[in-house]
């Protein structure tokens, strides 16, 4: 009996840490807002992004203002494949600028690759 429960605890641990890891949830996606001709977003990084996705519109200036408030190494870096790699400092507000000028959607991550984000140019 021992050896039963110990099985079936395990089976919904391992896919616990799969869910939370692996799972796929979905955010509704944010539109910047405009000020002074910039569009402008700001995501709070705590355990992974939030807003994790922004909508910003084409051929016009836009900042992702990060603001770093989780303490762990993985999220000290935010990496764009389009944008290169940014360092985040904790408890600060950074901008990033990011490249309008074309359609598409851009993704992003912290430095170990475990949290997810996505810009996308409408």
């Amino acid at each position: 009996m021992t050896q039963l429960i110990t099985l079936v605890l395990s089976i919904l641990i391992v896919g616990f840490v799969i869910w939370w890891f692996f799972g796929h949830r979905e955010e509704e996606a944010v539109q910047a807002n405009v000020a002074d001709g910039t569009q402008q977003v700001d995501i709070v990084v705590d355990g992974g992004y939030s807003p994790s996705t922004v909508v910003l519109k084409q051929g016009q200036p836009a900042n992702l203002i990060f603001e770093r408030k989780d303490p762990s190494n993985c999220l000290e870096q935010v990496t764009f494949a389009d944008f290169g790699i940014n360092e985040l400092p904790q408890k600060e507000k950074h901008a990033i600028s990011i490249d309008t000028s074309k359609f598409g959607e851009y993704d992003f991550a912290c430095g170990m690759n475990m949290f997810h984000g996505k810009v996308v140019v409408r």
